[in-house]
């Protein structure tokens, strides 16, 4: 054979990688709002009932502990189609890799699910307990023993849940950020900045159910101080790059000038957060009645940084500089 007709197939000329990277779909945006949005909803639940000492008196604000198990199970449907080799995903819980994020991860999600369960169960009024109990027939004892428990152990698991939360808000950023070929996802701000978005698109869940007006009002400040916070860390990730080095400023012209710039600042930056800052400063210093807009353009945003900063990441590399 001639060695030269031999067609030699490597990283650099995959088409899965040149001329740009796609690894990851959306169903990988999906998993990280939903799980950055559930990490917002732990912390913010336990923190309001630490803060008041007193549970939820609305059923909305009963149930949501039951909803964020609904929605980290949609996020983990997600990943797992994302999954090249779906029969494989048990090897996660084989082993624990303490420098590995996704080991982290992986565990992390595994205990979400106990507390958030604790945490819905301890704060039923006694009415909403007499009906789970009839409805789950037989295992009424169980429920009883668990509910005891639940409420003996109130204070534990609320910070529990808080700290649950906060590592899986983290968690969300840092799945990006320890991926150094990446350039715009190699930041120590990806942790912080997810965890701050997690807890403002959390309160904007909250905020879209009825609550009681003392929990709204709190609820209010506590997301105006996030998206301060995610402001002042979206600006310190970009000046990051915009003063580093040739291939960190490549990284900020995706968002600074490039493809992505144009839904970066409309949806995130102007949409996501700075409308819904001042709208949420107006509410509180007019009064004004609340309504559903804020806690939806901050949503909206949530998704929308997510689904920009992976598609942005795929986009540049060390090797690759379109």
């Amino acid at each position: 054979m001639n060695p030269q007709l031999v067609e030699i197939t490597h990283g650099r000329t995959n088409p899965g990688i040149d001329p740009v990277l796609h690894a990851w779909g959306w169903e990988v945006p999906v998993y990280l709002f939903l799980g950055g949005l559930v990490a917002g909803v732990m912390v913010l639940l336990a923190a309001l009932e630490l803060k008041r000492r007193a549970k939820a008196t609305t059923p909305a604000g009963q149930a949501m502990p039951f909803v964020a198990i609904g929605l980290i199970s949609l996020g983990m449907g997600a990943l797992f189609l994302d999954l090249a080799h779906k029969v494989h995903v048990y090897r996660f819980y084989l082993s624990f890799e303490a420098t590995s994020p996704m080991s982290w991860g992986a565990w992390i999600l595994m205990i979400v699910y106990p507390v958030l369960l604790l945490q819905g169960l301890g704060g039923l009024s006694d009415g909403a307990r007499g009906w789970l109990r009839a409805k789950v027939g037989g295992l009424g004892t169980l429920l009883d023993r668990v509910q005891a428990f639940a409420d003996a152990k109130r204070r534990p698991i609320l910070w529990t849940s808080m700290a649950v939360g906060a590592g899986l808000g983290v968690y969300t950023g840092l799945l990006l950020g320890t991926l150094s070929a990446r350039l715009l996802w190699n930041s120590a701000v990806m942790g912080p900045l997810f965890l701050a978005s997690g807890v403002s698109t959390g309160a904007a869940l909250l905020l879209c159910v009825k609550l009681d007006h003392e929990a709204h009002h709190t609820l209010v400040r506590w997301d105006t101080l996030a998206i301060g916070v995610e402001l002042a860390l979206l600006a310190v990730l970009l000046l990051g790059l915009v003063t580093g080095g040739s291939a960190q400023q490549v990284a900020a012209d995706t968002l600074l000038g490039g493809r992505y710039t144009p839904y970066f600042w409309s949806l995130v930056v102007v949409g996501g957060l700075a409308v819904p800052l001042v709208l949420n400063v107006v509410e509180m210093r007019r009064g004004l009645r609340p309504t559903l807009l804020t806690p939806a353009l901050v949503l909206i945003g949530g998704f929308a940084l997510r689904t920009l900063v992976v598609a942005a990441g795929q986009y540049t590399s060390f090797g690759l500089m379109p």
